[in-house]
């Protein structure tokens, strides 16, 4: 016999048309549609209104890929550090961020990583594939029943930073979003989805030309070329101009602010001058600024900037009427920061 098909790369309609060709009623196709992607079974056994026969039939021609949490690691600060097993023994980390006033799901889209940007862990490894919609969701399945479980709240928000790039994945990250946020999945509002992307130009005016409704971050980190080159590669082929291009076309055309992401780092990009190199970038489009604390990695000869220079940067930004923050870090002790991620554990549970 032949490898199973994954039954979750069937779309509603071939759903349909496969239990029509196995002789079951058409509504059958609706009813495992709505236990694959609104009640996120992860087994044939658990979808107790179909007929035992069936079910049967399903186990023979179909697997459900799922994912698994193999290991968890709770920071100080509260923080959980995923690792998720995929059913093909890759491995992608999600990390779970409770705060006052949200519960935040940090989800990955692929194993790995090709952008190489020279600060961040997961640019070190390399990129095995990209993760399916099933896969992606199962991430924010478990880190909700995790919420649940461990701090009585479910979760509020979903942001696309863990490991890979969203936007060279563009087809399945979008497909999982439809299914976190429709009616027959799970949901959620797309107000409360953010993809951040180290900014790939072309594909940011493909999500402006196909009217996304979720937020958009961009990975800035600098503000000129030569600095952007240095630590983002990507930058050689999509320069800040063709950034700044794309990304005040996604604003006009989905009405949507945009938050830049911002690291400063010691000595490198944490000057006043580099502030009113980022105000220059970020006032020809409606946007917020998020300054990031950086979490020093092994690979990686860069430091955190000095705490008042942050702070002049933020008030130097503030003042030209800029709506800019400084985020603090969150699970740095377990290397779930920011930055951090690359399949590393420590006393994991």
């Amino acid at each position: 016999m032949g490898k199973k098909k994954n039954i979750r790369h069937l779309s509603l309609e071939d759903l349909v048309r496969e239990v029509v060709g196995m002789g079951q009623p058409s509504f059958r196709g609706k009813q495992i549609h709505e236990w694959l992607w609104k009640k996120s079974a992860v087994s044939f056994s658990e979808m107790t209104n179909l007929p035992k026969n069936f079910i049967e039939q399903l186990d023979i021609h179909y697997q459900i890929d799922s994912v698994s949490i193999g290991h968890y690691q709770v920071s100080k600060d509260r923080t959980i550090k995923n690792i998720f097993n995929l059913s093909d023994g890759n491995q992608v980390e999600g990390v779970l961020i409770p705060t006052t006033e949200r519960m935040t799901a940090c989800v990955s889209s692929q194993v790995g990583c090709s952008l190489t940007c020279k600060f961040c862990a997961t640019g070190y490894m390399e990129r095995k594939r990209n993760l399916e919609p099933g896969e992606i969701v199962d991430q924010v399945v478990m880190m909700n029943q995790q919420a649940m479980e461990l701090y009585s709240l479910p979760l509020t928000n979903i942001v696309f930073m863990g490991m890979g790039e969203p936007l060279l994945n563009y087809a399945n990250v979008l497909s999982a979003i439809h299914h976190l946020t429709s009616e027959e999945g799970l949901n959620y509002s797309y107000k409360r989805i953010t993809v951040s992307t180290a900014g790939i130009s072309k594909l940011i005016k493909k999500l402006a030309d196909d009217k996304v409704q979720f937020n958009l971050a961009v990975s800035l980190h600098a503000a000129n070329d030569k600095k952007r080159n240095e630590i983002m590669p990507i930058n050689e082929s999509n320069s800040l101009d063709s950034l700044k291009e794309a990304l005040s076309y996604f604003a006009t055309q989905t009405k949507n602010p945009i938050t830049l992401e911002y690291i400063i780092f010691d000595r490198f990009n944490d000057e006043i001058s580099d502030a009113e190199e980022l105000y220059q970038f970020s006032r020809n489009f409606p946007c917020k600024i998020n300054l990031i604390e950086y979490n020093p990695i092994s690979l990686a000869n860069y430091q955190n900037a000095k705490a008042f220079k942050i702070e002049a940067f933020e008030s130097y930004l503030q003042k030209k009427g800029m709506i800019a923050n400084i985020r603090r870090s969150r699970g740095k002790d377990i290397d779930a920061a920011c930055g951090q991620l690359a399949l590393k554990q420590t006393e994991a549970k």
